[in-house]
C-alpha cells in the first residue's frame, strides 16, 4: 500500500474534539462528518483538503474522547493518512479499526511542514518528503494489519462476502 499527497500540519494534543466537534455527532453521514472535519483548528481544512492529502502533527493525535467519529471524519475527508510523533491509542485503534492508515514517526512528524507534497510506503515504512528529498523509517504494519487497512476496515475485513 502507498499513499501520497500534500500536508496538513498540525501541532501537539490535537483532539477528537477539534478533529470532528461534538456539535456534529447527532449524524451517522459520513460525508456529513467528512465536512466538518478539522474546522474548530482549521477553518480552511475542508476547502483545502484533496483526496489522498496527509495530515502531519506532533504528540499524542487524537486525544481526547473515544469516538469512532474522528478517524471516520478524517478518511471521508480524503485524507490518505496521519503521521504523527504519537497518537493517543483509542485513536489509533479506531483508526485501524475504519481503515485509516497511521504511522508514528517522531522525525517525520517534526521536519515535514505545512505544503510538502509526501510518499508513504506502509509496506515498508518508508516516508518520503518529496519536496525535501529527505527519508524517514516508521515502524510498518505487520501483515494482518496491513490486510483490515486494505480492505477498508476491521469490519469489511472479516466479511464472509
Amino acid at each position: 500500500m502507498k499513499a501520497h499527497g500534500t500536508v496538513h500540519k498540525y501541532g501537539d494534543n490535537v483532539n477528537t474534539d477539534v478533529i470532528i466537534p461534538a456539535r456534529y455527532l447527532n449524524t451517522a453521514s459520513h460525508g456529513e462528518l467528512a465536512a466538518h472535519c478539522m474546522e474548530d483548528i482549521d477553518k480552511n481544512f475542508v476547502k483545502s483538503v484533496k483526496p489522498g492529502d496527509i495530515i502531519v502533527a506532533g504528540k499524542n493525535f487524537g486525544c481526547g474522547s473515544s469516538r469512532e467519529h474522528a478517524p471516520i471524519a478524517i478518511r471521508a475527508s480524503g485524507v490518505s493518512c496521519v503521521i504523527a510523533s504519537s497518537f493517543a491509542r483509542i485513536f489509533y485503534r479506531n483508526s485501524i479499526n475504519i481503515g485509516l492508515p497511521i504511522l508514528e514517526c517522531g522525525a517525520a512528524a517534526e521536519e515535514i511542514g505545512n505544503g510538502d507534497e509526501v510518499d508513504v510506503d506502509f509496506d515498508t515504512g518508508m516516508i518520503k518528503n518529496a519536496t525535501t528529498g529527505k527519508t524517514y523509517r516508521a515502524q510498518p504494519y505487520p501483515p494482518f494489519l496491513q490486510n483490515i487497512i486494505r480492505k477498508g476496515g476491521l469490519l469489511k475485513s472479516i466479511s464472509l462476502d
